[in-house]
């Protein structure tokens, strides 16, 4: 038998069988790691096992390739928190979605998982959360192998006037550099590379951008999968927050 604990943050659960559920949770230590927790439906386990819930968990299997069982403690739920709040809930929606999505199976990502939970711990901050979502994909890109380099024009080296990314390589070009290849590069508004105002504007035209590389570059690099809708429906939320 082999078995160990730890903590993390439920990213997804299905039911299996007639009781109970197969959980994604989102560990520091092994990654994004699948298990079942007998008994899950009931009135009494439901409410634990909702996304974006912090638990603390007992992972038991007769072999390591086993799907394996959990028993689950649970630490802090932030289903409040979402429920009062719509983008919030969006949010929350979102992270879970696109970790389930590109997260590969029983591989640490320490890093990373820090950084979800302190971005999962302002989603009581509207003002901040936005901002801190980018900060997050532009992490994920990192963490996964497809981080932007926007520290100068990858043509001409120099780092004023920065205005695009390539979406070949990742890096930035001057407005000069760029020339009549402009239409074919990705806009680098300032606040993608921490300039500039954070405004609910300039954040979704960097989520445009931050959005492309983990579309064409990371999920496809796991095969034909769409970009989880998830994430569009909090696009959409951080613009009503902008008309607001």
């Amino acid at each position: 038998m082999i078995e160990w604990q730890d903590e993390g943050v439920l990213l997804a659960a299905r039911p299996h069988g007639e009781t109970s559920v197969i959980i994604d949770l989102f560990s520091p230590t092994k990654g994004r790691h699948a298990g079942v927790v007998r008994g899950g439906i009931s009135r009494k386990m439901t409410p634990h096992l909702q996304p974006g819930a912090q638990l603390s968990v007992t992972w038991k299997a007769r072999l390591d390739s086993h799907l394996g069982a959990f028993t689950i403690e649970p630490i802090r739920s932030r289903a409040a928190v979402v429920m009062a709040d719509r983008l919030a809930l969006a949010g929350l929606n979102a992270v879970c979605a696109l970790l389930a999505h590109v997260l590969p199976e029983r591989e640490p990502h320490l890093p990373l998982y820090h950084r979800t939970t302190g971005l999962l711990d302002l989603l009581d901050q509207p003002d901040l959360w936005p901002l801190a979502y980018l900060r997050w994909e532009q992490a994920l890109l990192e963490e996964m192998g497809f981080g932007l380099d926007l520290s100068a024009c990858a043509v001409r080296g120099v780092n004023e006037d920065l205005a695009f990314v390539s979406p070949k390589s990742g890096r930035a070009v001057s407005r000069e550099a760029a020339g009549e290849w402009a239409d074919r590069l990705l806009p680098l508004p300032p606040v993608l590379a921490g300039k500039g105002e954070a405004t609910p504007d300039t954040i979704l035209r960097a989520l445009g951008t931050t959005g492309w590389f983990i579309e064409h570059r990371l999920i496809r690099s796991l095969g034909e999968r769409p970009m989880p809708a998830a994430r569009q429906r909090l696009l959409e939320a951080i613009g009503r927050q902008g008309n607001a």
